[in-house]
């Protein structure tokens, strides 16, 4: 009956405030008495009173007192408080001696006055206290209570337990709260004891707990990752607190308290990066980002808006992934340093418009296709888009001087099982010996760098190669479809129960992307620490259980194969090649083998006619040409791997 009470009018409120001060007027007053009613002058109370409505009526509307709502009551409520009576009471002491003055009478002594605002302040916080822990504890009554744990006794566990205080349609209790910090055990907040997390499995099974709810955003992975299996275990729901930037907001609901997502789980802590570094380097610089609509290139984006720099121009074929992300930075961004360019990096004489006009400094290049299967049945085109696209944009640095290109390549093009994984090889591969080739004066540049020999155009630019491996989230990842086959009440569906594979999200994997191409002095393939592997299966079921689940009871987990081109491993380097490290930790760089450019120039120029006439074969044989150690996997292109042994063999 009670929670179903609507909020009183502020002005009853208002009413409450002022009878309770009055009646505050008259105990201060009795006190000055000794309570000796008889001693008391009634005329002077009497228009003490109407000079304590006035005051307060005047005080209370100026500073909102009476605006919150009671049963909701907060430490800036009892502020405000605090300043409406002292404010009342300083006003009340000035117009008494402004009275005295005038009239020569006496109305309320400064005892009064001061005891008047001991008891106003006193009754004015009190009811309201006793309002709030009276709902409270109707909220709580219900025996059917969903019994929560808060991990984390600091400002966010609080904000937390108090968000969930302010919703008495939330049919939950929250019995305890569990901090590492040892300082904070056997200590209360509002009332709810703090225990050693230490003892979460123990505790867990003795209240009978239902939900945990991570309040922290100190919790060590590892120990997250522990307290995640210690939940499943014990059939132990497990949310998570918004971000601090949603906190900040403020108008925090229990609606944004929502199950723990998988990334959490796979999430490293923040990546530094030179910061000042980058400035000095973008700073009122022209950038191009190509696809730059996609996963990467969009968050690229995001990280440079960052810095002061110059236009940012994002170019991709996607009209409506490109409106999006232009319409997000238009909502995110004061400033206007940035254009949206429709174009296909494969289109040359479009691309040539876009360096004409914009002549940038700096180009990070994520333009690609990059599907296994698709580009598997598609080869010509992943030619066409992964290796002439990225051949277009880097001949076109080149010409117009571009300082800094910045090529984002995938682990996949590591002993390439699959056309996109060669095909990405290709295009590190033209970008490094073209690199190369600009350093050496002696080079004859063929038909396709004819303008750097008519002396008009100085060869300037720093080629760098960034390879990683799968980002958390990116389109078509496996975790989204995971998600998705999920909500649609299975099968989950795993190619193979051995694969594994890297993860890194995709700010992470793009700060890193920034910070190599600052550091990266031209030819350079910066290969990024991607962690630990991670075996996807163990991510289904984790998935399905964090779901509230049970793998292969309500969710069933499918095997479907192998797709072709894929393999079970990932890796970061083949097995000719090694790293040296740099000076950030995360970042290492790969010791590649060197290519000649003209002969390099001579075969990809074969490569792209055999695209332009959409012969998948020819294609892929002439790709294994480049490539040495592409070997199709599960694909119609592994006989290519036998007649070439034949071929050599002869």
């Amino acid at each position: 009956m009670f929670t179903k009470l609507q909020i009183v009018s502020r002005w009853i409120i208002f009413t409450i405030d002022t009878c309770l001060s009055i009646i505050a007027l008259l105990l201060a007053v009795i006190l000055q008495h000794n309570f000796i009613i008889g001693n008391i002058d009634f005329l002077a109370f009497y228009k003490a009173v109407v000079l304590v409505i006035l005051i307060n009526s005047a005080v209370f509307y100026s500073v909102k007192s009476y605006a919150g709502i009671v049963r909701y009551t907060s430490a800036q409520d009892s502020f405000r408080i605090l300043f409406a009576v002292i404010l009342n009471s300083l006003l009340l002491f000035f117009a008494h001696a402004l009275a005295i003055v005038i009239t020569g009478q006496h109305v309320i002594s400064n005892v009064a006055i001061v005891v008047y605002t001991l008891f106003s302040f006193l009754f004015l916080i009190t009811y309201r206290v006793i309002v709030k822990y009276f709902f409270m504890y109707i909220k709580n009554a219900n025996l059917d209570k969903i019994r929560i744990i808060i991990y984390g006794a600091g400002e966010a566990g609080v904000a937390t337990k108090r968000t969930f205080d302010h919703d008495a349609k939330v049919n939950k209790t929250i019995i305890a709260y569990v901090d590492d910090d040892l300082r904070k055990v056997g200590k209360t907040i509002d009332g709810i004891k703090i225990l050693d997390a230490g003892q979460l499995e123990h505790l867990i099974v003795k209240h009978e707990v239902d939900e945990i709810i991570f309040a922290s955003y100190t919790i060590p992975l590892e120990r997250k990752n522990q307290i995640v299996d210690i939940c499943l275990e014990n059939d132990v729901k497990i949310l998570n607190i918004p971000s601090p930037e949603v906190w900040a907001k403020g108008d925090v609901t229990t609606a944004q308290i929502q199950n723990i997502n998988i990334e959490d789980l796979l999430n490293r802590k923040t990546i530094q990066i030179d910061i000042d570094g980058i400035q000095k380097q973008l700073k009122d610089k022209r950038i191009l980002i190509t696809g730059a609509a996609g996963s990467i290139g969009s968050e690229v984006v995001r990280q440079l808006m960052k810095f002061e720099t110059g236009l940012i121009i994002l170019c991709d074929q996607s009209e409506t992934a490109l409106h999006n992300i232009y319409l997000e930075l238009e909502e995110t961004n004061a400033n206007t340093n940035f254009h949206a360019f429709i174009g296909d990096v494969k289109d040359e004489k479009r691309m040539q418009h876009l360096f004409d006009t914009y002549k940038p400094h700096y180009v990070y290049h994520a333009a690609a296709y990059k599907h296994v299967p698709l580009m598997e049945d598609n080869a010509a085109e992943a030619i066409k888009t992964n290796v002439f696209g990225t051949k277009t944009i880097a001949d076109l640095s080149v010409k117009y001087g571009v300082q800094k290109f910045v090529m984002i390549s995938t682990d996949k093009a590591v002993n390439p099982t699959n056309v996109m994984g060669a095909s990405k090889r290709i295009a590190e591969i033209y970008v490094q010996s073209l690199n190369d080739s600009l350093n050496n004066p002696d080079l004859i540049f063929s038909n396709g760098l004819s303008y750097l020999n008519d002396g008009n155009v100085k060869p300037i630019t720093k080629f760098i190669t960034t390879r990683f491996g799968n980002v958390l989230g990116s389109n078509g990842s496996v975790i989204p479809r995971f998600k998705q086959q999920i909500e649609k009440g299975g099968p989950v569906t795993v190619t193979h129960p051995e694969i594994t594979r890297y993860f890194m999200t995709i700010p992470e994997a793009c700060r890193l992307v920034l910070e190599a191409g600052c550091m990266g002095k031209g030819g350079e393939i910066f290969v990024f620490d991607m962690g630990k592997s991670v075996k996807i299966v163990e991510l289904a079921k984790k998935m399905i259980r964090l779901a509230g689940l049970i793998p292969n009871q309500d969710i069933k987990i499918a095997y479907s194969g192998l797709r072709p081109g894929e393999k079970l491993f990932e890796e970061l380097l083949n097995d000719s090649e090694s790293t040296m490290p740099t000076h950030h930790e995360k970042i290492m760089i790969g010791q590649v083998r060197e290519y000649v450019f003209n002969d390099i120039e001579s075969q990809i120029y074969q490569l792209i006619g055999f695209a332009t006439l959409n012969n998948n074969r020819q294609v892929v044989k002439q790709m294994k040409v480049i490539v040495p150690e592409f070997k199709s996997k599960n694909s119609v292109f592994e006989e290519l791997d036998a007649q070439i042994q034949v071929e050599e063999n002869t």
